[in-house]
């Protein structure tokens, strides 16, 4: 099994900041109060909400090119390495999803449906079983969900739950989040024990720049297996899938 995760990289992060600093004064203009700065928020048919839709429309369009890219790259690395093909290597797509994304959805609210702008920040998508925007092929299994965990450690595929569609709009973790900052990772961790720590475990690791290595170290990232149990025993998503890694590659 690969499992690619990748997102818009710099450019959603540009999205965000930019979205934050109009979204407030538009919340000033419109008396909105948030109790957090992260919540700044505008009206969805205000030209802040109507901006801010489209520009993360691109960077979401950006992160599924970016995948679709390495899924091809990877693809073409394992033919040549097996002389094969893809096909007959049986490499097809299992799912892609995005996270951190606004979705326009259906849910019950107070006993009514409405049509609800869902916006799943530190999370992602876990639809139930049946559920007609799921595909055919897991509509008995429920949405796969895929939790990306650390280099060290492992990742999970969840599926999503009727719990979960009741109590949070279809929504569960999306991996297990950082436990320090990029910049502590690099100022407190050491590059070389982190490689042996890998190593000791039997994982091989390719990286583009060493300070990838502190940034995406098992340590800088919260227990992944505590996370995915947590919602597994809260009922919003179910476990299905353990990955232990065997190879690493941070570009």
């Amino acid at each position: 099994c690969v499992m690619i995760h990748s997102g818009s990289r710099g450019l959603g992060h540009q999205v965000a900041t930019d979205a934050l600093t109009a979204m407030e004064r538009a919340m000033a203009r419109d008396g909105i109060a948030t109790n957090d700065r992260q919540l700044a928020c505008a009206r969805i048919t205000s030209q802040e909400g109507q901006d801010y839709l489209a520009s993360m429309a691109c960077a979401a369009n950006y992160a599924w090119v970016n995948r679709s890219s390495m899924t091809f790259l990877c693809r073409q690395a394992f033919a040549k390495l097996f002389k094969s093909t893809p096909d007959d290597l049986d490499m097809h797509v299992v799912y892609d999803v995005s996270h951190n994304i606004a979705k326009i959805e259906e849910h019950l609210v107070d006993g009514q449906l409405k049509r609800l702008l869902v916006h799943r920040k530190g999370s992602t998508r876990a639809f139930p079983p049946h559920h007609p925007l799921i595909p055919v092929d897991y509509q008995f299994t429920g949405q796969p969900v895929l939790i990306g965990g650390t280099m060290g450690t492992c990742s999970y595929v969840l599926t999503g739950t009727e719990k979960g569609m009741r109590e949070t709009f279809g929504s569960t973790c999306h991996g297990a989040g950082r436990a320090r900052s990029r910049s502590s990772s690099r100022h407190q961790l050491d590059y070389q024990m982190v490689l042996d720590r890998l190593k000791a475990k039997g994982i091989s690791i390719r990286v583009a720049s060493p300070k990838l290595v502190m940034e995406e170290a098992p340590e800088s990232y919260k227990d992944v297996t505590a996370v995915v149990d947590t919602c597994h025993e809260a009922g919003i998503s179910q476990k299905c899938i353990r990955l232990r890694p065997l190879a690493v590659v941070k570009g």
